[in-house]
């Protein structure tokens, strides 16, 4: 089988009718993986605002027309976005609706099974009252986890998206990591081409919400692969990094 054939074999769901479901780790009875990876309670932690605080940041506009504006900005203003902003596009992108047990949960997004594979991590560049770092959703508790300062993160960030400089410049960039095993625990062998419709699910939220907000934001599937893990310090096999986006404010 050449290259193009295997490449486009993935966009199809033969492989669903050769494999067998019995044998998958679910029907094995073993316990599903956490829908939210687990971490020190002890690391520093900032909470983030809850509905009824970015309410009134989110502007009263019409699907329609949410929809028809939606476009890719590569260019940002220095206007930070604010906390209430950031919480807004984080409920919109994996905001956890109800928890099912400890390894579902129902989310602003659909998700395959609703095995959400994706963690959000964030290199915060410009935020009100948030340090610039990079940091961890957590949905459960609608929060953020301190991971770490990055020097010179706008450089960092390019290099590792081959040299795509406004990946940098936004006030925030978005990178959203993949951990295969909770959708592998399920679909087993089928996973791998759920996991990457799911992600779509993500960032287009991402994008109807930017526009909510007054800002603006770039889908980016181009980067090194290694460069990036390494950069997010994500291991690279057990979870490694999918698809990333900046937003910025916009001019008027």
């Amino acid at each position: 089988m050449n290259d193009k054939k295997k490449g486009r074999e993935i966009l199809k769901d033969t492989l669903r009718k050769r494999t067998d479901f019995s044998q998958t780790d679910q029907n094995q009875g073993i316990p599903g993986p956490p829908f939210q990876k687990p971490y020190d309670p002890k690391a520093r932690r900032v909470k983030l605002c809850t509905p009824l605080e970015w309410n009134d940041v989110v502007m009263d506009l019409k699907l329609d027309q949410i929809i028809r504006e939606r476009k890719s900005i590569r260019k940002y203003t220095a206007k930070p976005l604010s906390l209430e902003e950031l919480s807004f596009l984080l409920w919109a992108t994996q905001g956890i609706r109800k928890v099912a047990n400890n390894s579902t949960a129902y989310r602003n997004v659909p998700s395959a099974g609703a095995r959400h594979s994706f963690e959000t991590y964030l290199f915060v560049n410009n935020v009100e009252n948030l340090e610039p770092a990079l940091y961890r959703f957590l949905p459960l508790e609608n929060e953020l986890l301190f991971l770490r300062q990055v020097p010179d993160v706008r450089l960092r960030l390019s290099d590792a998206a081959f040299n795509q400089k406004f990946i940098g410049l936004g006030a925030v960039t978005f990178v959203w990591s993949c951990i295969p095993y909770r959708m592998e625990w399920r679909y087993g062998p089928t996973a791998y081409r759920v996991i990457l419709i799911d992600v779509g699910h993500v960032c287009q939220n991402l994008y109807l919400g930017c526009q909510a907000v007054g800002a603006g934001t770039c889908a980016v599937a181009a980067y090194d692969q290694e460069a990036m893990d390494e950069l997010v310090e994500l291991d690279g096999n057990d979870e490694f990094a999918v698809y990333l986006a900046p937003v910025g404010k916009i001019g008027s």
